[in-house]
C-alpha cells in the first residue's frame, strides 16, 4: 500500500472547488484521467452517504468500477472518503483527503490519497491525479459570462 500527496493553488473559491468533488456531473467531467470516460452512477453527497462510479477505457473498453462512502464534509474546507475497486486484484481500502484554504490568489487544494493498492504504482496514481487536476482546474477556473 502506497501513499501519495498533491498540491495546488487554484484562481477559484473553495465552494468551487468544494462542488466540483461533490456534483456527480462535475466528477464525470474532470475526475477520470486522459484516455478515460467517466461515468458516476450514484452520489449521496452527505457524511455516511456513498458514491459509486467507474472509469472507462477509450481505447480499449476496460472498465474500472468503485465507490465508496463519505466520511467527512466540511463545506469548503474538507472532504474525506474511502473507496474500493470492484476488481479483486485491487484489494483494500483507500482513504483520500481534499483540504481547502482561501488564499490571497484562489484555494489551495491539498489531496492525500492513502492505501493504495499494491499493484497500481505510485508513479501512475500521481500521474492520473496530475491529469484529472488539470481537468478540474479548467473546469473550475473558468469565468463566463451570463
Amino acid at each position: 500500500m502506497s501513499t501519495i500527496t498533491l498540491h495546488r493553488v487554484l484562481r477559484t473559491t473553495p465552494e468551487r472547488l468544494y462542488r466540483a468533488f461533490l456534483d456527480a456531473d462535475a466528477m464525470a467531467k474532470w475526475l477520470p484521467p486522459n484516455g478515460f470516460i467517466g461515468k458516476v452512477h450514484h452520489l449521496d453527497a452527505r457524511e455516511g452517504g456513498g458514491y459509486r462510479m467507474s472509469f472507462t477505457n477509450f481505447a480499449t473498453g476496460t472498465t474500472h468500477a468503485f465507490g465508496g462512502t463519505y466520511l467527512e464534509l466540511r463545506p469548503g474546507e474538507r472532504i474525506r472518503y474511502n473507496d474500493r475497486f470492484d476488481d479483486p486484484n485491487l484489494p483494500g481500502e483507500m482513504v483520500t483527503t481534499v483540504t481547502l484554504a482561501k488564499v490571497s490568489c484562489g484555494t489551495e487544494l491539498k489531496v492525500v490519497q492513502e492505501g493504495i493498492p499494491d499493484a497500481i504504482p505510485p508513479e501512475a496514481c500521481y500521474l492520473g491525479w496530475q491529469e484529472s487536476l488539470t481537468l478540474l482546474a479548467k473546469l473550475v477556473e473558468a469565468e463566463i459570462p451570463d
